[in-house]
């Protein structure tokens, strides 16, 4: 007679809240019960129950991130456990997705689980039918409840019902646990209205976090059930923000997007609410570069630039500022990397350099078309004599103000791949020019030249349209000094010898020594200044320079050259 083989088997109880678990005999325990009631009427067939208990308290069924769950999960994958028995298959999980999770690892380690109450186990393909109906159920089940309670959070704040949390500064809950309505904290109530006076005044978010600290006025205290404190301590710019945009302050209750007249009483007025609203919005417009934004250059004129440019996404390019101690710095950036998270995609580009370029630009394009006198359509030699030197007068005004000049007839522009385009306003142009609008060539306001951005160490050079060489000075001069120090080592003198006759390091001789063997075509480049943009000093140096001239030539985007 065969003997019947042994099913170690392990009890899982949960329970979603904490309710009641700190009773002598609570649901985990009459869960356990049943299910050892179960595991004992099934002793002819070999089943015995192991010592250790996987009892999950207070944790939902919406995710298997449980202790007890990944206790019994390791048991299971050690091969500790045949049999895993619960009282319900939604204490084991609501998601049916988790489910398959939990099916495929218990397969794996051919472990198996029966539910006590419903009488199948996933040892038959017909139990494992009968359990995915139900999982399916009881997530649904889930799902339904969670909307229900959403549903009704919605609606009791409609009603103006404070519906539980931390209560924001200047408040306390209800003393009556059944009453869901806020009451004024006075002491705190003083602090938030000190807020809102001192914004009113200053409006400046870090001087009003200054002088909060100064006057020692700090955030609420608040003792949770568990002992553990928040608060107490001085406020940060953002919950200075935080405070200041809360309309729970106007008698309001916030939910979502939108707030609802509530029952507790207003701290602030609807005046002053109104006038710190406006001054918050006011302020947020200069950082993004907005019409209110008066003070963008040195001698207070707007950005010359603004709202004319976009990024090859469409993103429109935005005035913006860092200050690093008391010199301010200006760029044009794209607006998602002022409203959004950091996108590598987006460009920062330096606003005078970039001015200075558009500026350079059109002038050149303006100056281009009046030497060959293709400023006008008609054939009449007076009228394009007179429409050359009006062009050649607006020239000589963009390059003496520089960008400022085209505030009027840029209309727009865009910086894509390596290409700067810009389309200035026929009309506008036709004003200056004194020409009649139909009289002037379409082609003059379209402008599409080569855009290129240059790093030499700290400094950014924006090219655009530049038609003549611009050689790079500290080039040229690594260029003759790795000649120079070449022609010394080749009579016998050493790099220490060298750097000890001179102010430079070994190392660094060592990085620029290696320019004397590059190919002949880029170090001509070097010498004219016809180098690609991406030929720097720093990039020579710091890159595993190439014997073979072609391998060069490519590692520092030359064309092939024919």
């Amino acid at each position: 007679m065969s003997q019947t083989r042994k099913i170690r088997c392990a009890i899982y109880t949960r329970k979603s809240s904490e309710e009641g678990l700190d009773q002598d005999f609570n649901s985990l325990d009459a869960q356990h019960e049943a299910c050892a009631a179960y595991v004992a009427s099934q002793r002819h067939e070999g089943w015995k129950l192991l010592p250790t208990r996987y009892d999950d308290g207070g944790k939902s069924g919406g995710t298997l991130e449980r202790p007890a769950l990944q206790r019994l999960l390791t048991d299971i994958d050690a091969g500790r456990v045949d049999m895993v028995v619960v009282y319900k298959i939604d204490r084991l999980t609501r998601s049916l997705a988790d489910f398959a999770k939990l099916v495929d690892r218990l397969e794996e380690a051919k472990c198996s689980f029966v539910s006590v109450t419903q009488a199948f186990n996933t040892s038959s393909s017909m139990g494992r039918l009968t359990l995915n109906v139900l999982l399916s159920f009881a997530q649904f089940e889930r799902e339904v409840t969670a909307e229900r309670i959403r549903d009704k959070i919605a609606a009791s704040k409609k009603k103006g019902l404070w519906m539980g949390g931390v209560p924001p500064l200047g408040y306390d809950a209800h003393p009556d646990p059944n009453t869901r309505e806020l009451v004024i904290n006075e002491d705190e109530a003083q602090t938030v209205g000190r807020i809102f006076e001192l914004y009113d005044e200053l409006q400046c978010l870090s001087a009003v976090t200054r002088q909060c600290d100064a006057e020692g006025l700090v955030s609420k205290r608040h003792v949770f059930s568990t002992g553990r404190v928040q608060g107490g301590r001085p406020f940060s710019r953002g919950q200075i923000y935080h405070i200041l945009r809360n309309p729970t302050y106007l008698g309001r209750i916030p939910h979502k997007d939108k707030s609802f007249p509530g029952q507790h009483t207003a701290i602030i007025e609807k005046r002053q609410w109104d006038r710190v609203q406006d001054k918050l919005e006011a302020a947020a417009m200069r950082r993004r570069g907005g019409t209110a934004s008066a003070t963008f250059t040195s001698d207070t004129q707007a950005a010359p630039l603004l709202g004319k440019l976009r990024d090859e996404t469409g993103d429109i390019l935005t005035p913006s500022h860092t200050q690093k101690g008391n010199q301010r710095h200006y760029y044009y950036v794209s607006n998602r990397l002022i409203s959004g998270k950091p996108d590598p995609t987006g460009w920062r580009l330096p606003a005078k350099a970039l001015e200075k370029a558009v500026a350079h630009a059109t002038a050149d394009h303006l100056r281009t078309a009046a030497q060959r006198h293709q400023i006008v359509t008609s054939s009449d030699a007076i009228l394009s004599s007179a429409a050359a030197d009006a062009m050649q007068e607006l020239v000589e005004t963009i390059n003496a103000s520089g960008a400022k000049a085209l505030s009027t007839i840029l209309k727009s522009g865009a910086i894509s791949g390596e290409r700067l385009r810009l389309h200035l306003s026929i009309s506008d142009l036709a004003k200056l020019l004194n020409l009649p609008a139909q009289e002037l060539d379409k082609n003059l306001c379209k402008i599409d030249v080569p855009f290129a951005i240059r790093r030499r160490g700290v400094e950014m050079k924006i090219v655009a349209g530049e038609t003549t060489p611009a050689p790079d000075a500290t080039l040229i001069r690594a260029l003759r000094n790795a000649h120079n120090w070449v022609a010394q080592m080749k009579t016998g003198t050493s790099i220490t010898q060298i750097a000890s006759t001179t102010t430079i390091s070994e190392s660094y001789i060592t990085r620029i020594v290696p320019m004397a063997f590059l190919s002949p075509r880029i170090q001509q480049a070097i010498l004219s200044g016809s180098q690609p943009a991406e030929l720097t000093l720093e990039t020579i140096a710091r890159c595993k320079l190439p014997m073979d001239w072609q391998a060069q030539e490519r590692l520092f985007g030359f064309s092939p050259n024919t």
